[in-house]
């Protein structure tokens, strides 16, 4: 394929993308409820012949993290039927299995190449000033307090792209590709049970990509990789006591809420290691029924993150000692939950260097630097790291465009242009590497 072809096949698929973008923006469905997301992703992948996998077979039960609880997903399950789910494929989405595999078997031989687009939106309440794009073009989110603040809308839209271009080209594919639509990155939750599952043990080459702000001052389409990403542990900590009267009878309570404020106090102490940066934060607390009563149940909500994994192992199992110990203090139980975790993420130089030579190829133009920064923690690195430790290859890429408002705020939005760029970054890899 010449790359005048590719560009302008690539161009003529700009109002399909925006269309599909746009339609998963409106019906935005957050961690493990993307069930309508999962399933039209599904139907449409099957429509234009892909070998699919959904629910179950793609993610390991017992491997999954913070799922809502049965009345959360069960009520996603009949908005999505209400909302235009596909029939055949919602049914596998019960129980919140939302992630879907796609898989194209090309004509000629070559590496299995995995690339992963997560779907999953926010608990954010969009903005509803006209200001703001989807508001004023009439695609604003219509579920209150969920919405695509992120820009998985545009990845899952980009993943399908992709899907249409490889398959119009399928003479043309080397190898096996497997495209991964991922549910619940944020919050890093669903990743490890893809991983779990097996189906990163194969894979020779994984690329994964952002939707990323550009800067006012550059002029670019694609960082070719992304580094540095913090390795992170979510945890919520349920502490039990014993109620009882705060005036008549103190002495016969066991204070949770003491528990949990005693926490709070130590995990902010943890001393930072000085291998690197450490994180920790209590984002949320809940406790007590009244002010004259002794509480016997509260609740912490905290997330740890590490430079390294090693480093941000140190803080866990520091901030574990800490919420065992304070429950011992005061007489209560704890209960710590782990609600997701990531590894620290770094893309491998060898594929960055294909990547940065295979972008203008594919009408795109590279930075002139590989690596970014990644920043934050990406669910991504579970993928990455299978990949990597079994000897393959893998990079985060940066697909750059003028965004409005910060990511996971009300009024994030981003130009639609980058869909076509991000469909030549990955369909371009596969149809345009020399194999």
């Amino acid at each position: 394929m010449t790359t005048d072809t590719f560009i302008a096949e690539t161009a003529a698929l700009a109002p399909c993308l925006s269309d599909i973008r746009r339609d998963f923006h409106l019906h935005a469905e957050s961690g493990w409820t993307e069930m309508r997301t999962a399933s039209l992703i599904a139907r449409k992948l099957k429509d234009l012949g892909y070998e699919v996998l959904t629910g179950r077979a793609v993610c390991d039960a017992d491997a999954r993290m913070g799922v809502p609880d049965d009345t959360v997903l069960n009520a996603a399950y009949e908005r999505a039927k209400a909302e235009g789910a596909d029939p055949e494929f919602l049914e596998e989405t019960k129980g919140g299995f939302t992630g879907v595999i796609g898989i194209i078997r090309g004509e000629q031989p070559g590496p299995v190449i995995g690339m992963r687009f997560d779907i999953d939106a926010l608990g954010v309440a969009e903005c509803t000033a006209d200001s703001h794009v989807p508001a004023a073009a009439g695609f604003v989110s219509r579920h209150d307090g969920v919405m695509h603040a992120c820009g998985h809308d545009g990845h899952a839209a980009i993943g399908l792209g992709t899907a249409e271009i490889l398959m119009r080209h399928k003479d043309e594919v080397c190898g096996t590709v497997k495209l991964i639509f991922q549910p619940a990155e944020e919050g890093v939750r669903g990743a490890k049970s893809i991983v779990a599952a097996g189906h990163l043990d194969d894979v020779d080459i994984l690329l994964g990509s952002h939707i990323t702000g550009l800067p006012a001052d550059e002029s670019y389409d694609i960082t070719a990789g992304a580094g540095g990403s913090l390795a992170t542990t979510k945890l919520d900590a349920y502490f039990t006591g014993r109620a009882a009267h705060a005036g008549g009878a103190p002495q016969n309570g066991d204070n949770a809420m003491l528990t949990m404020a005693s926490a709070i106090l130590n995990l902010h102490a943890i001393p930072r290691h000085g291998g690197g940066a450490t994180r920790i934060n209590v984002g949320r607390a809940d406790a007590g029924t009244g002010r004259n009563v002794i509480p016997d149940r509260a609740k912490l909500e905290l997330e740890i993150r590490g430079e390294t994994t090693k480093l941000n192992k140190y803080m866990e199992d520091y901030a574990r000692r800490i919420l065992t110990a304070a429950a011992d203090m005061h007489g209560c139980a704890v209960e710590i939950r782990l609600m997701g975790a990531a590894d620290s993420l770094e893309s491998s130089p060898e594929l960055m260097e294909e990547v940065q030579e295979l972008a203008p190829l594919c009408g795109l133009v590279p930075a002139d630097h590989l690596r970014g920064h990644s920043g934050g923690s990406e669910d991504f690195a579970y993928m990455m790291n299978r990949v990597q430790e079994r000897g393959g290859l893998a990079t985060f890429m940066r697909l750059m465009t003028p965004v409005a408002g910060p990511a996971h705020s009300p009024a994030f939005d981003f130009d639609e242009r980058v869909l076509v760029n991000g469909v030549r970054a990955f369909a371009g890899y596969v149809l345009m590497r020399k194999n």
